[in-house]
This record gives C-alpha cells, structure tokens and sequence, in this order.
C-alpha cells in the first residue's frame, strides 16, 4: 500500500528467500505452524493507519460507557456465565479490511471485533524474523504507539502474569497441541513461561483448580484464556462437563474473563455508528429486508475463524434461519485488490491489537496481524492454494 516499500520488496524477493523465511519462522518449533504465512507483509502509511485507530477509540469510548455492560448482558448465554468477571477486557482486536474510499484513497472498514487474545506471540516471532530475513527498513515497525518487541513482551507479560507466580497461571484451551494456533501457545510459553494447559487436565477441589506440571499438582490462580466455548461445546459429554469446573471455581482470576468474548464481538456492531465501520442490524429487527441482498452478508453472531458465514445472501436462506435473534445483516465490506503480486493483487485484512493493563483508563493499540486473501473469504483456512496469501503482519512507515 507504500509504492516505495512495496516496489523495493517486491524487486528483492524469490522463492529462495521465502524458503528461508518459512525454514526460520518454524525452527523455533517445528512442524507447529499448520497454516499458510504470506510471502509478504503489508506497509501501511501513517494516515490510513490513524484511520484504523480513529474507529477503534470510538469503540473504546463506547465500550467505557457505564451503560455497555447492562446493554451487552443479553450476549452472554446463560450456561456459559462464569463468576469472576473483571469489569473490563484486558485484550481486544479489531478486523479492518482495506477498501477504496469514495475519494479513491484506502479506506479501513471494521469487519468484526473480539473481547478475545489472539497470536500475541506469534506476531512478535514473524515480525522480527520478517525483518531480519527480508531486511525490513528500521522506518518501518509493526508496533504500534512507540512499542517494541521487548516493551511489548514486558506489557503481555505483566497483564498475564501480573503478580502471580508464573507455575500458577495457565493458557487454557481446549486440546492446544491440536489447534491451529499452537504455534502461538508455544511461544507464549517461551516468552512468559506459562504452559498450555487443556481444559481435561484441570482438576478440582473444593473452589480450586489444580493441574499438573514437570509432576508436581500445582494450584491455578490465574487463567490466560484462550478457550471457546462453542468449540467446548461440540466435544462428546465428558468433556463437556469440564465447563462445570470453571463455573464453580471462584477462586480463579480470568485474563481475559469469558464474557467478553461475547461483549466485544459481532453483537457490538450494531450499536456501533461510524464512518469505517459499516452499517449493522441483529437480523431479527431488520422490518424490511433490502432490495439488493447483494451488498449485505449475514453472519452468525458467535461463529469463530468465519464458520456460518453467508456471502451470498438470499430471502430464501435468511428466511431457513431458525434463530435470527443470533445473527446480524451486515453491509458486505468491500476489499480492494491493493496488494500487487507477482500475478493476481491481493486483497488484505488487518487486525490491531489493544491491550489493558490494570489501572490504566483506556486500552491501547500495540500490535498487529494481517491476513491477505485471493478469494471471497478472508483467512488462513481460505484459498491456502493461491500464493502471497495467508498469514503476515503490516509494517507501519
């Protein structure tokens, strides 16, 4: 999106230089990236970067609002509330996708927002190996607010850890050295020296949670969550039941606590009135549906990494829906092939991070994801046959 970075990288690539990069991004544990990295990162120029930032302190400022929390309620289901909510998220992220502006300029427009961790740790791994492998210009940083790797990593870790000794706080998931985002979990260890712990490994007495480590029965104290419920909730019985521990284990600090996975999500948006973030309704409010079904995508309000969501919208597959209360009619967000390849350009999604620490008055943006994509769909788990897709990250110059 800089001509000048954009044309220099671009005259400096081969595939023997992605080759290296791919060898030094998974050397640190390999086999653990099971999802495609793009060949690229992504510049970003400082005014369309203080665009993303501008639609995020208005939702910042929504979200601090006293009324959010009873206006948000209804978004938590019922069998999944679990004591010891904090009053705030300590992490949030924002999708943009990268469109034309009526001025013909790049122009953010929020595609979904999440009361949820993402690849905190990952992101610092593929920024510094991007930079050291394809020479990345020290102009460029992919921290955002003066942050860097280490004032980063310092931050994650005394939100994570806090006080606390680190063999009592966990990554909780749900089978972590199966997802795809263990590669994540990994380095999260490496970093801060907490260890990924499945949900099944947890043990419980009384109002404690226990799990085991190098042997030992230690207690847990603090939670780094990383689990979806959704997801907990599609495994047979016996697992299933394991979400009874979490809601009888009151002594237990949440990072962040699991309501606001639902708070801060696709239920948000359609209370949500800026320019880059496009118009959203709860699907079961909507009186008339819009004549050109075209420009709109209906999605499911909790469906995680895309699943559920419909592209091509109809009157005949909206009126299928069983549970419109749980779904939202969003203008579809239309992304600009702005990313120039060696054959087709790329269309490219970018995900800011905002961390909160305690005592602080307001989140703060710190880092970054991108995602860039050939077809309809937006993701890793997307057209992973194309090339310059995938997973990256954007340099802001």
């Amino acid at each position: 999106m800089v001509a000048a970075y954009r044309n220099r990288f671009n005259g400096q690539f081969s595939e023997a230089l992605y080759r290296r990069y791919l060898a030094e991004l998974d050397a640190v544990h390999p086999g653990a990236i099971s999802f495609r990295v793009a060949e690229t990162p992504v510049f970003i120029d400082s005014l369309f970067r203080d665009k993303m930032l501008n639609a995020c302190e208005h939702i910042a400022d929504y979200i601090l609002q006293p009324e959010f929390i009873a206006q948000t309620a209804p978004a938590i289901p019922h069998a999944f509330r679990i004591p010891g909510d904090t009053g705030k998220p300590h992490f949030m992220v924002f999708d943009f996708g990268v469109c034309e502006g009526a001025d013909g300029l790049p122009e953010p427009q929020l595609v979904e927002m999440q009361g949820f961790p993402t690849l905190f740790a990952f992101q610092r791994h593929m920024s510094e190996t991007a930079r050291r492998v394809y020479q990345i210009p020290d102009s460029a940083s992919s921290y955002l607010n003066g942050f860097t790797a280490g004032s980063y990593t310092s931050l994650l870790k005394e939100i994570i850890i806090g006080e606390a000794d680190r063999a009592e706080v966990i990554l909780l998931e749900l089978k972590p050295h199966e997802q795809k985002t263990r590669i994540d979990f990994y380095l999260t260890e490496d970093y801060l020296g907490i260890k990924p712990v499945c949900i099944t490994e947890l043990e419980k007495e009384g109002r404690y949670l226990y799990y085991r480590r190098d042997g030992h029965k230690v207690r847990v104290r603090r939670i780094f969550n990383r689990l979806i419920f959704d997801e907990l909730m599609q495994q047979p019985e016996e697992i299933r039941i394991r979400l009874r521990f979490l809601q009888e284990a009151e002594a237990v600090e949440w990072v962040t606590h699991p309501d606001w996975f639902y708070r801060i999500s696709k239920y948000t948006l359609p209370f949500i009135r800026h320019r880059y973030v496009p118009e959203t309704q709860f699907l079961h409010e909507v009186q008339t549906l819009p004549d050109d079904l075209s420009a709109y995508v209906v999605k499911p309000l909790f469906s995680f990494a895309g699943k559920g969501v419909m592209i091509d919208v109809t009157r005949e597959a909206i009126a299928q829906i069983e549970d419109p209360h749980n779904w939202i009619l969003q203008k579809k967000v239309a992304y600009a092939p702005v990313i120039y390849t060696p054959d087709t350009p790329a269309k490219v999604e970018v995900r800011l991070f905002y961390f909160w620490k305690d005592g602080w008055a307001r989140p703060v943006a710190v880092h970054n994801l991108a995602r860039l994509s050939k077809g309809k769909m937006i993701g890793v788990g997307f057209n992973s046959n194309e090339t310059w897709v995938g997973g990256s990250m954007a340099y802001f110059v």
